[in-house]
Order: structure tokens, then C-alpha cells, then sequence
């Protein structure tokens, strides 16, 4: 099979970078203004830590609020550690990037969605036939598209 540009793979890695970046800022200096995070991530991925009652509660997936009070954020190459509340009771989490599934800022219409992992492993396992007909497709589409030059736009 011929090489080819995962642009798929590499924009979820820029993603994951900009949360990290996000992060890192926030454990830095905290929370800028009414900013604050809702991050849902799959609580079945092999590298999650959290608690066994909340894994037991969220067996698929978990949404957390990073808001008004979190403690101790760590933020690392391939996930970030965090305590945050759960009904007065503190709990230490850590979320690999890879097992973000959402990553919502609402205080300025921010948001970031991943494919699942199963659809990227899909891809993966295209035998020739399938590529032959994801070709195609990636050819009529291209015949389809439509060229707009940018000199319409300029002033």
C-alpha cells in the first residue's frame, strides 16, 4: 500500500497538545475570568486512574467540571492529574490525553470532540479492497468539490 498523510491522526495530536497547553497554563497561573472546562473522557481506557466507585458509576464515560474548586493539577506529556469534588468527597484523578473524548469551554463557545478510538482503529484496518473504494470516494468527492479562488473575498 502506498504512503500516505494521516491528517486525521495528526490534528487529533494538535488537539491534544492545545488541552495540554490549556492546562498548563491553567496549573500555572489558574483559572483566567468565567473560564472554566467540562471534559468528558472513556473511564475505560487502560492508563485512566480514578476511583473503583467511580468507574463502578461511569463504567463508558465521565464528564468532569473544572470550575470553582480543583486542587493540585499536574500536568504531564501524556496526561493531566486532578483532584476535584465529588459531593464533599475529594477524589484524585488522572486522564491520559488519548482517553479525552470531549473538551468544552462554554464561557467562550469553545469545543473540541475526538473520534472514538474504535473508529481510528478502523481505518487502520483497511484491507486493499476497502482502500480501493475509500479512493474512489476521496476521488469523486475531489471531482465534486468546488475551487473558490480567495480574490473574490479580498478588497
Amino acid at each position: 500500500m502506498s504512503r500516505r498523510i494521516d491528517y486525521g491522526r495528526l490534528m487529533h495530536r494538535a488537539m491534544r497538545g492545545l488541552i495540554q497547553e490549556v492546562l498548563f497554563d491553567v496549573a500555572e497561573r489558574g483559572l483566567p475570568g468565567e473560564h472554566h472546562f467540562f471534559i468528558t473522557f472513556d473511564t475505560g481506557h487502560p492508563d485512566v486512574e480514578i476511583a473503583d466507585w467511580l468507574s463502578d458509576r461511569y463504567p463508558q464515560e465521565m464528564t468532569v467540571v473544572m470550575q470553582h474548586w480543583f486542587d493540585g493539577l499536574d500536568v504531564g506529556e501524556e496526561g493531566f492529574a486532578v483532584t476535584l469534588n465529588f459531593g464533599d468527597s475529594p477524589e484524585r484523578l488522572y486522564i491520559p490525553y488519548d482517553a479525552i473524548r470531549t473538551f468544552v469551554d462554554p464561557s467562550v463557545e469553545f469545543g473540541l470532540r475526538f473520534e472514538s478510538q474504535d473508529d481510528e482503529d478502523d481505518e487502520d484496518e483497511l484491507d486493499e479492497d476497502d482502500t480501493a473504494e475509500v479512493e474512489e470516494d476521496a476521488d469523486k468527492k475531489h471531482q465534486d468539490a468546488e475551487i473558490v479562488s480567495l480574490d473574490k473575498f479580498r478588497k
